[in-house]
């Protein structure tokens, strides 16, 4: 995998008008988990809440279909409680420059 292919990527996400409470601390675990297994395969992704605590984002780079992939898993989790949509984000590639300077 080439350097040109990998892109930044922005996931946002909002609690549902009404979502189903009882499923909402299971999504969590399940985020969370999927951000680890992100991560122990050595990628980096900045993730976290808003103040508001219904909206979230999620930043991370990788190849489209690496993204689409993680996606996928996302959407999977993630339905019926939170309302959400992936970017590609053309900012500056800090992710890259973060890890290549460790």
């Amino acid at each position: 995998m080439s350097q040109a292919e990998i892109k930044s990527w922005v996931i946002i996400s909002n609690v549902k008008d009404k979502p189903d409470m009882q499923k909402l601390p299971n999504v969590a675990l399940q985020v969370s988990s999927l951000v680890d297994e992100w991560q122990s395969r050595g990628k980096m992704m900045w993730s976290g809440s808003f103040d508001n605590e219904i909206s979230s984002m999620a930043v991370f780079e990788a190849t489209e279909s690496e993204a689409n992939d993680f996606y996928k898993k996302y959407d999977r989790y993630c339905s019926g409680v939170l309302e959400y949509t992936m970017y590609q984000w053309d900012a500056m590639p800090i992710l890259s420059i973060l890890s290549n300077d460790q």
